[in-house]
């Protein structure tokens, strides 16, 4: 499952989750016992007994989120507002002249030869998701996209090709009694 920041949870999320655990190491102060903490506060029996031991460990503080977990991103945000702006000029301003889109390859050359930083290309495709760009389909069909073509391939070769529609015989899953 992917998540809306890149990994775990949202901020606000993160900062419910961390005043439930607050909400246990109060009463864990009170020495209320592990099972009716993970009742009232309606979590697992051995997330209680972590956020426990945490606090046993370093005290009030420990049970405390930690922040988003992995890496930081490496362009920072006044980066990818620079990156954002050369994303608008287009492909062609920076020296793909053959078509006008941008790729996450094409993208990741660029970050390399501004920046210089090295991405993987799903590690573009992940940054431009969380810059809010999305994969695009294009406006119009391709210019090259011949309907007479297509419509005579579907009237010939496509009734030749396609499966048939039979339905299975029938069966029994018994092995003493046959269908």
């Amino acid at each position: 499952m992917r998540y809306a920041d890149g990994g775990g949870l949202t901020t606000e999320q993160r900062k419910r989750r961390e005043e439930i655990r607050m909400q246990a190491v109060d009463l864990f102060e009170e020495r209320v016992k592990v099972p009716r903490i993970a009742r009232e506060l309606r979590v697992s029996g051995k997330s209680v007994y972590q956020w426990r031991r945490a606090w046993k460990a370093g005290g009030r503080e420990a049970p405390r989120s930690k922040g988003a977990p992995g890496y930081d991103c490496r362009l920072g945000p006044h980066l990818q507002a620079r990156l954002a702006a050369w994303l608008d000029e287009g492909p062609a301003a920076h020296g793909w002249t053959d078509d006008q889109v941008w790729t996450a390859t094409r993208v990741r050359t660029l970050i390399g030869r501004k920046f210089h930083i090295s991405y993987s290309v799903s590690g573009v495709t992940r940054l431009l998701h969380r810059m809010g760009y999305s994969v695009q389909m294009p406006a119009r069909p391709a210019a090259e996209r011949d309907e007479d073509a297509i419509a005579a391939w579907r009237e010939a070769t496509w009734q030749e090709v396609k499966p048939l529609g039979q339905r299975p015989a029938r069966s029994s899953a018994s092995r003493t009694k046959r269908a």
